[in-house]
């Protein structure tokens, strides 16, 4: 590879796509290699860049809905992702959906006519060239995968992601929950959610009985026997869960004074405490099926799901050890990375990392200082996210509003949304060229 360009950039995604438009922005010039079409992956299928592979939906645009401020965010920011959407938008009610092709028509065209190079090879092997913008996404091939776990060290690459429920700390009814650590070990980190017998059993024919996502092609079932879903532990029979995810060993309910025939445990999610995981729960059951299973759980009758649980194929690195808020690697400054390998969830959360990174790839190139977006915005909360080195069990996130510390009411949303647009709008202003 030679160095002739500002910045390099290996992946032709939504991360990739955007970092190489802001560079172009900027001024700068920058070359994307993408291995489409002389290679596939399983779930691509089309030639052109930015290639959606699962919804054609780039979810809410309303504001005081996490997704809807990511976008605003985006556009103040020049977002060629963005624009193209709204370019190319198909009815969607309050949901920003897309024509898959025109969409990567429109973003192929717009970087070929800014003076993006593309090259249609794959790379198998890290670079030389600085600065150096990895954007491969969770489909990264083998290949590259094992190119990257040298690089970065074996420990720092995950390949299949287990991802369990998350629920906004201000719906959880605390009457029904205790904090407590199993024999009293510890300070008292997890919330307990005790149930009784029967509310145990209705809970457990419910689980049985719910829908369940189909697998898809490249996900093969022999790569998530490390991390049953709770469904399939629930079949094993009725008892199984009071054995694993659920067992009430070591915990006494203060409210009834004794052991609850079972529990099911959150963790904190967030230094903010605003956002709970339920441990142990991830699942393949359908979205409205978890909703309806999991708020049979009586301290999470009214629970607010900001992520739902799901197993999928997710190639992405330990971002919280391995990089800094500017997206570069502690360990090697002129290599960024960008996207879902990073562990943000989602598609205009993987435009979001690759604005940035290309933003501040081209600032390294430059000479200049590199930024961040600020806390109180929906980027700058995700970015702190993923490079917090207090996530010791870290697990891919999408945007949420418990990030900014939303407390589950419209006007809370509403308020930090419009303090967040502002803040960002004053950041950027700022930033020159």
């Amino acid at each position: 590879m030679k160095d002739t360009h500002d910045v390099h950039i290996i992946g032709g995604g939504l991360a990739g796509c955007e970092a190489a438009w802001q560079v172009a922005r900027l001024g700068g010039s920058s070359v994307i290699y993408e291995m489409k079409p002389k290679r596939y992956s399983k779930a691509h299928g089309i030639p052109g860049l930015a290639e959606l592979v699962c919804s054609n939906s780039l979810k809410s645009t309303m504001i005081e809905n996490a997704s809807g401020l990511l976008k605003e965010e985006m556009r103040l920011m020049g977002s060629l992702v963005l624009e193209a959407a709204r370019a190319v938008s198909v009815p969607a009610g309050a949901s920003l959906a897309v024509d898959r092709a025109l969409f990567s028509s429109y973003v192929t065209n717009a970087l070929e006519k800014a003076g993006v190079s593309v090259i249609r090879d794959e790379i198998t092997e890290i670079p030389d060239a600085r600065p150096l913008i990895i954007a491969t996404g969770p489909l990264t091939s083998d290949a590259f995968a094992s190119s990257i776990s040298a690089f970065i060290g074996s420990e720092g690459l995950y390949f299949y992601d287990a991802v369990a429920p998350i629920v906004l700390a201000a719906s959880i009814d605390m009457d029904r929950a205790f904090m407590a650590s199993r024999y009293g070990k510890g300070d008292p980190d997890y919330l307990n959610c005790p149930m009784t017998e029967p509310e145990y059993q209705r809970f457990f024919e419910a689980l049985i009985a719910a829908d369940t996502v189909t697998r898809r092609g490249f996900e093969e079932e022999r790569s998530f026997q490390a991390c049953m879903p709770i469904e399939a532990m629930a079949q094993k029979g009725p008892k199984t869960l009071l054995f694993g995810p659920m067992r009430p060993v070591g915990l006494v309910d203060p409210a009834a004074g004794k052991r609850p025939f079972a529990v099911v445990q959150l963790r904190k999610e967030n230094g903010l405490a605003t956002l709970y995981n339920i441990v142990g729960f991830q699942t393949r059951l359908t979205y409205n099926d978890q909703k309806e299973v999991f708020r049979l759980i009586p301290a999470l009758a009214d629970a607010e799901f900001v992520r739902l649980g799901k197993l999928h194929r997710n190639t992405y690195i330990d971002s919280p050890r391995l990089l800094l808020r500017t997206q570069q690697l502690k360990e090697n400054k002129s290599v960024f990375f960008a996207g879902q390998i990073t562990g943000v969830e989602g598609y205009c959360e993987s435009a979001m990392s690759g604005i940035f990174a290309g933003i501040n790839a081209y600032r390294l190139f430059k000479g200049q200082p590199l930024v961040s977006p600020p806390d109180h915005t929906i980027s700058g909360a995700l970015l702190k996210y993923i490079s917090d080195e207090a996530n010791t069990v870290f697990q891919p996130m999408n945007a949420n509003m418990g990030l900014l510390g939303a407390q589950g009411r419209k006007t809370d949303k509403t308020a930090l949304a419009l303090r967040a647009l502002k803040i960002l709008e004053e950041w950027s202003s700022g930033l020159g060229s």
